[in-house]
């Protein structure tokens, strides 16, 4: 059984990991014994802190300050965490922006910045890791989308709509394309779940009553997001690819 969960020998890029779910799933591959490249690009203090924490722990890790809108930053990450660590092996595309805007407020500026950061930059990061795993003959590529993409969820966010379905298109499209190769490919979709946020951008948000609509009766963690990462990541799922892994407590069953 551990070695169906090990990640031992992998290197994994998880963008978006100083913080909430992102931490929690470097966190949980550098358990699993995967060397970890922390990725955000505004808040270094907090990418050093996760690393400090999975080193403390026995860990391998680096922090990696990086505007995967960039994709001459996102292809330099890559080669960086091939240097250091010797591979990459597994990435997660987790960093977003959600921008609660009326279809007619979000300015040309607003739609291609949404864009790049939650979908381009997903394209970026595995154009540039997938010749790493092809080499190797095993990958494992993660695109985290989010009831946006399934439902329409909340109002006033269509760029994020936009996004979060390109996500699935592009983990279905890579699995077809590269199943061969040992690469798999899927989506972990989270509902509720407990994070630090900013609240202004979710006030259509209100926990006491969403809680009310999920079956087991309580907000997710962010190790519930993460421990869905390690299943796709590791042995145990890989005859899992091109699939949509539903992370919301039974809100929604698709």
């Amino acid at each position: 059984m551990d070695r169906m969960f090990s990640l031992a020998g992998r290197t994994a890029i998880i963008t978006g990991s100083g913080r909430n779910i992102g931490r929690d799933i470097a966190r949980t591959f550098a358990s699993a014994g995967a060397a970890v490249v922390v990725n955000g690009h505004r808040d270094e203090a907090a990418l050093d802190g996760v690393v400090a924490e999975i080193t403390q722990a026995g860990g391998r890790a680096m922090a990696v300050m990086a505007d995967i809108s960039d994709h001459k930053a996102v292809a330099a990450m890559v080669e960086r965490a091939s240097r250091t660590f010797g591979s990459v092996d597994i990435i997660v595309s987790n960093a977003a922006v959600r921008r609660h805007q009326p279809f007619l407020e979000i300015s040309i500026e607003d739609w291609h910045r949404t864009i790049e950061t939650n979908l381009s930059a997903a394209f970026y990061l595995t154009r540039a890791a997938i010749p790493h795993m092809v080499k190797r003959g095993w990958g494992r590529i993660i695109n985290i989308s989010g009831l946006d993409a399934f439902t329409g969820h909340y109002p006033d966010r269509v760029h994020n709509v936009v996004c979060k379905i390109g996500l699935v298109g592009i983990a279905k499209g890579l699995a077809r394309e590269f199943g061969s190769s040992g690469i798999t490919a899927n989506v972990v979709s989270p509902g509720a779940i407990d994070t630090t946020r900013d609240w202004s951008q979710y006030v259509h948000f209100k926990p006491e009553e969403v809680v009310k609509q999920i079956p087991v009766g309580r907000m997710g963690k962010v190790g519930d997001v993460a421990a869905a990462c390690l299943y796709l990541a590791a042995d145990a799922g890989s005859f899992v690819t091109g699939q949509t892994l539903h992370v919301n407590g039974g809100q929604f069953m698709f």
